[in-house]
């Protein structure tokens, strides 16, 4: 990423030492590696999002072309890849609605006081 080298990081440890002094030092490495932790772990979770809004809109773009293609001609003539993709979200969605899905049950409910 900034391509810094043994001497480059050496230089900087020696500059540390300097300003900071003996004390000082080890806190501010820990302060400065963390704030480097937190940086790459934002950075890696919108990398995680905009992978899965590309995935998503994917899946839409290929529901619309099955759709426009199973309107005008047979389902057979639909190719095997838009075919995968919506199973795919079929599968989602039944993933999404199960925790939702109620029994219907004889009992009423109770009173209110």
């Amino acid at each position: 990423m900034f391509d810094i080298g043994l001497w480059e990081l050496i230089v900087i440890g020696i500059l540390g030492l300097i300003v900071l002094g003996p004390e000082r030092l080890p806190t501010a490495v820990r302060t400065v590696s963390g704030w480097i932790k937190t940086t790459r772990r934002m950075a890696q979770n919108v990398k995680n999002e905009l992978e899965q809004e590309l995935e998503i809109e994917k899946l839409h773009s290929d529901l619309k072309k099955a759709e426009s293609i199973s309107s005008d001609l047979n389902s057979e003539a639909i190719p095997e890849e838009l075919r995968k993709s919506v199973q795919t979200l079929q599968q989602a969605a039944q993933e999404v609605t199960r925790p939702y899905e109620t029994k219907p049950s004889n009992s009423t409910p109770p009173a209110k006081e």
